[in-house]
């Protein structure tokens, strides 16, 4: 999985691109927001539109990204969630938790 990481006023996008499947990948992605949050940053919107696939454990990384940023005071929205990704959504019922839409700039003006 690959990280692309802007930052839009006070909102972090982050793109993510290929598998979440856990491992090392849902580490790095974990490190990387502990390390915005440890710089001040609260709000992050995820880019989920290029994920081809995800699990059980890239689910459990995301709910384990949104306990500290929460605690922080902050949220995470996701962006661009495709079909398969969002069945998965649906069926876990994680949509009472995320917040999504459908463009990445309607989840940053969320914020506002």
């Amino acid at each position: 999985m690959k990280i692309s990481t802007a930052a839009q006023g006070t909102v972090v996008i982050m793109a993510l691109k290929g598998n979440l499947l856990g491992g090392p990948d849902a580490d790095a992605f974990y490190n990387e927001v502990k390390s915005y949050l440890d710089q001040g940053s609260r709000n992050f919107v995820l880019d989920l539109g290029d994920v081809k696939l995800m699990n059980s454990s890239g689910l459990g990384i995301l709910i384990k990204t949104l306990k500290p940023v929460r605690e922080a005071g902050g949220d995470v929205h996701l962006a661009c969630v495709t079909e398969k990704i969002d069945s998965l959504f649906v069926i876990t019922k994680l949509y009472q938790v995320f917040k999504s839409y459908n463009e990445v700039e309607q989840a940053v003006q969320a914020f506002a």
